[in-house]
């Protein structure tokens, strides 16, 4: 006779478990017997119960509860003879837990098994494990469109209409600045959208990815500059953000925050710039789950209050004064598009992959460079116009975003609004920064520097307090500055990003090995002097090329110009940075493929067996082929806790 299943008196009380789940039966440890092993093991199973309907899938979980669920499909009863009994099993034991499990059933739900790296990473508050090593298949997880709310919440700030400003203030006219702007965005963002494929394909950071160019102590000369050039940005940002919200304090309590002339206090302006600093660094060592999961709601955020805030300047644009500005000439408009380029993607090449490694192995590339392209540029392309369309009519508000590159914009907000507008901006400036810092730990990492967290985290926060202070207390122009740190960074990671393109072709032709990444002797080399020379020859070509209005950073740059190059539009146009990025690239490509100088992996340190299995890079399925101290070396390359 077929066995009744049990069945709850009516009246009786169920637990809140019970009623959490409708379909969970009660706990039922009270009805077996036997050896304690053989009943945890039955616990454990997942297995198909001959019991049960058969449109019914069943696994018993760690708390003795059935879960059922019915499906769309039938499978034909099993008999119940004694056959299905296994000849060890315990009589005393109900058949259901006896009966063997079916592991080749389509019926049967399975989990699979998650190491504890990745049981963190699924929790958004947990500190990241992972630091320069290869992301594991097992820890892959989202889609490219999640891409789009990083870089979206990176850059819809109002400081994208500065931006437009900058620009303008070459010497364009309003629809030049627009189409220029426009251009140099575009570009700039493929760049990094197409960088960025190369972190789904080796499960790398980009600077440690660009160990298979360089070398792995070669590696550091381009990580220690792209280090520099991501704690520049971090400087301006939570300069900006600091300000910003001292200005907000300083209009609402004048009386304690403010000065006698009605700006900021310094000691606000301090107090500040602590709370974003703290803010910024608890955040981004949490790790690369918790950022995604904040950016999503940062990049909606931010871009209600932004649209509201066009609503406010749109009827500020005076349209009858667009045209008043003459256009410029050709080297104008280029210098243009080159400075798009340094505000936006130039600056951005070394993140590319810091973002994308964590999405499966065969994502598409389209859908990486469009989703990264969109969310870099559609923000800062509007904000953008928006500015240009400001300036232009208004010929004043260039003079004062130039000093005060938000403050001169939030002036034009009724009180009403510019509270929760400045608490947005700060918001978004700190949500850009912690991105941003992010990825600097990766940088530091890639220079090999084996420091934990929370002493990188100091360093960190060292570096940015000296080049706030100089920003906030030394620098006279704050526009300057920036454009002359642009410049800088824009060189060597300009350089750094065409070389990087070019291998990987040589990258893509090997399948991807990341075993290129690791040191000599286990895969990859100590240094590769083509990109090193290649590297070196278009910095230094563009740094003597470009010009800068910082006299502090004008002694390293220009040094290749005559005196009217320096003062005429060649100089200010910016395209030193173009000329190095071609260059690097150039010379990297003549030697590695026309000249054929490609110094190849190194297994000279691993067994026979061990280089056998490195060389073919992966295994079935596209997966890394591990060697035996694989875990040790990659275990050096994770972030220390």
């Amino acid at each position: 006779m077929r066995r009744q299943a049990h069945r709850r008196p009516r009246g009786s009380r169920r637990s809140p478990e019970a009623r959490a789940c409708p379909r969970a039966r009660r706990p039922s440890h009270r009805r077996f017997s036997g050896p304690p092993h053989r009943l945890a093991a039955r616990l454990t199973a997942v297995h198909a119960s001959p019991y049960t309907h058969p449109r019914t899938r069943v696994r018993r979980d760690r708390d003795g509860r059935h879960r059922e669920r019915r499906t769309s499909h039938a499978e034909p009863r099993r008999p119940r003879t004694r056959s299905t009994r296994s000849s060890n099993a315990n009589p005393r034991i109900p058949r259901s837990f006896n009966h063997p499990p079916l592991p080749t059933s389509p019926y049967i739900e399975r989990r699979p098994s998650m190491s504890n790296e990745a049981q963190q990473g699924r929790r958004g508050t947990t500190v990241e494990s992972n630091g320069v090593n290869p992301v594991p298949d097992a820890e892959r997880r989202g889609r490219p469109s999640g891409l789009f709310a990083v870089w979206f919440a990176w850059n819809i700030s109002i400081l994208g209409i500065s931006y437009g400003i900058f620009v303008f203030g070459l010497g364009l006219n309003v629809w030049q600045t627009i189409v220029a702007g426009t251009i140099g965005y575009l570009a700039s963002s493929a760049l990094v959208g197409i960088l960025a494929v190369g972190g789904p394909r080796t499960g790398l950071p980009t600077l440690a990815q660009t160990r298979f160019a360089f070398g792995i102590k070669g590696n550091r000369i381009p990580a220690f500059f792209a280090y520099l050039s991501n704690m520049g940005w971090k400087v301006t940002i939570i300069t900006l953000a600091s300000t910003t919200g001292a200005n907000l304090f300083a209009k609402l309590w004048p009386s304690v925050f403010a000065d006698t002339d009605g700006s900021s206090a310094t000691f606000t302006i301090v107090l500040w710039f602590v709370l974003v600093l703290a803010v910024t660094m608890t955040v981004s060592v949490l790790g690369h789950e918790f950022i995604m999961k904040v950016e999503v709601w940062i990049s909606w955020v931010t871009g209600i209050m932004t649209v509201a805030f066009l609503g406010f300047m749109v009827p500020e644009i005076e349209w009858s004064h667009l045209g008043d500005t003459p256009a410029g000439g050709p080297l104008v408009f280029i210098g243009g598009i080159i400075m798009a380029m340094t505000l936006v993607g130039l600056g951005f090449l070394n993140y590319g992959g810091d973002f994308a490694r964590y999405l499966p192995r065969d994502t598409p590339a389209r859908g990486v460079i469009s989703w990264t392209v969109a969310g870099l540029s559609l923000p800062v392309v509007i904000l953008l116009a928006v500015g240009a369309l400001l300036v232009g009519g208004d010929s004043k508000l260039g003079a004062a975003t130039a000093s005060d590159p938000i403050g001169a914009l939030t002036a034009l907000l009724p009180m009403w609004f510019f509270v929760p507008f400045s608490i947005i901006i700060v918001i978004s400036l700190v949500s850009a920064a912690i991105t941003g810092m992010y990825s600097s730990g990766l940088a530091l990492m890639a220079v090999g520097v084996r420091l934990r967290r929370s002493v990188t985290t100091a360093i960190n926060a060292v570096i940015i307090a000296a080049g706030a202070f100089y920003l906030l207390f030394i620098s006279t122009s704050f526009l300057a500055t920036f454009q002359s740190f642009l410049s800088l960074i824009a060189v060597m990671m300009g350089t750094m990003g065409g070389i990087q393109i070019v291998d990987f072709i040589r990258q893509r032709r090997m399948g991807w090995n990341t075993d290129m990444a690791n040191p000599r002797g286990y895969g990859g080399r100590d240094a590769r002097w083509t990109a090193i020379l290649s590297l070196i020859t278009g910095t230094v070509v563009g740094l003597g090329l470009v010009t800068s209005s910082d006299p502090n950073f004008g002694e390293i740059t220009g040094f290749l110009l005559t005196e009217s190059g320096r003062t005429g539009v060649f100089g200010s146009s910016g395209l030193g940075i173009v000329i190095a990025l071609a260059l690097g690239a150039t010379l990297y490509a003549i030697l590695t493929f026309g000249l054929r100088l490609d110094p190849k992996p190194d297994y000279s340190l691993m067994t026979a067996g061990d280089a056998a299995r490195a060389k073919g890079g992966r295994g079935e399925g596209g997966r890394e082929v591990p060697t035996p101290d694989a875990a040790g070396r990659h275990a050096a390359d994770r972030t220390e806790r």
